[in-house]
């Protein structure tokens, strides 16, 4: 299979990173504007890369991972030209209506990531809620924006817009898994204003109230604000008690025979990218790129998709990110 990764900045380095590990005998290519980045692809992963797709032929699949404002038009080139797509979060809706009837009247695959729904602890904390019962949870999700990416000034990509901001993608990345978890959401109400000095024209913390269609409630802290980076969750009903600090290590469950919280251990080991937070791990990341080459070749439905996005796109915007 002939594999191209279009944007080879971090993300797009990573995705060719667990190609090749994964796929050894498919052939992948790059595809940057930017000659730098290029060079590095072809000397650090040994990637031959090209300034666009329209030097590239016989190409099964493209992974788009550039900005997202920029995702719509390259999705819609790569649909055209009848390849296989798998994008990174969008973050807005552009194009979306579109580009799904394109890849239809095409036979292409449109598949979106969602990372956290392959984590094993969401997918054990999925499990685990089921109807018999109402939940709550509480959820506190925060990083200092500068610390995001601290090779690069925060304003120099896609979280200093204010359209692709970092609170609007810190809740695309958790509302699907949580919805997915806790049912479709139709109550909520936002707080939120700005306790820092940064140099952004969006707000930087959220306090949100959701309410689930199943009668689950759940409360979300979202910044860009935490000098610590934080992920703490916990949800609870009766006789039933999670709580997870975003790490593979760190989830734990009440159990009622012992009356204590017993770790959740996973028999996979975790692996992690030198430079980003340890809430970071590889494993899921590999779990969708396998999953998507598994809907190219077996047709099965993805845990994500255009469609559910799409209202997840909805909900975000309503809560005012």
């Amino acid at each position: 299979m002939n594999v191209v990764v279009i944007g080879l900045g971090s993300m797009g380095k990573r995705r060719i990173r667990l190609i090749k590990a994964l796929y050894p005998e498919y052939t992948v290519y790059g595809v940057d504007s930017r000659e730098d980045r290029r060079n590095v692809a072809k000397e650090e992963l040994g990637v031959d890369s090209f300034e666009s797709v329209d030097l590239l032929q016989n190409v099964d699949c493209a992974f788009v991972c550039t900005s997202p404002l920029s995702h719509a038009a390259i999705i819609r080139d790569c649909l055209s030209k009848k390849w296989n797509v798998f994008t990174e979060i969008n973050l807005v809706d552009d194009g979306y209506d579109d580009n799904i009837e394109l890849a239809r009247n095409n036979g292409c695959k449109l598949f979106l990531s969602s990372t956290f729904l392959y984590r094993d602890e969401t997918r054990y904390i999925r499990s685990k809620v089921d109807d018999s019962c109402k939940w709550n949870y509480v959820y506190h999700i925060g990083q200092y924006l500068p610390d995001w990416h601290p090779w690069e000034n925060y304003k120099d990509y896609f979280v200093g817009n204010k359209r692709t901001n970092g609170c609007r993608e810190i809740l695309a990345i958790e509302l699907p898994w949580l919805v997915e978890t806790f049912g479709n959401v139709n109550k909520y109400s936002a707080v939120a204003d700005r306790i820092t000095a940064l140099g952004i024209d969006y707000d930087d913390n959220y306090a949100i109230q959701l309410l689930h269609e199943n009668g689950n409630k759940g409360l979300l802290m979202v910044d860009v604000v935490s000098p610590v980076a934080v992920r703490k969750f916990e949800a609870y009903s009766e006789g039933k008690y999670l709580s997870w600090s975003g790490t593979p290590d760190s989830l734990f469950e009440y159990k009622q025979n012992s009356n204590s919280l017993e770790k959740v251990l996973f028999a996979e080991e975790t692996e992690h990218v030198e430079g980003y937070s340890s809430f970071v791990v590889e494993n899921a990341y590999k779990n969708e790129i396998e999953d998507f080459f598994e809907m190219i070749k077996s047709g099965r439905e993805p845990l994500h998709s255009f469609e559910k996005d799409k209202k997840i796109i909805k909900l975000i915007g309503e809560l005012g990110a």
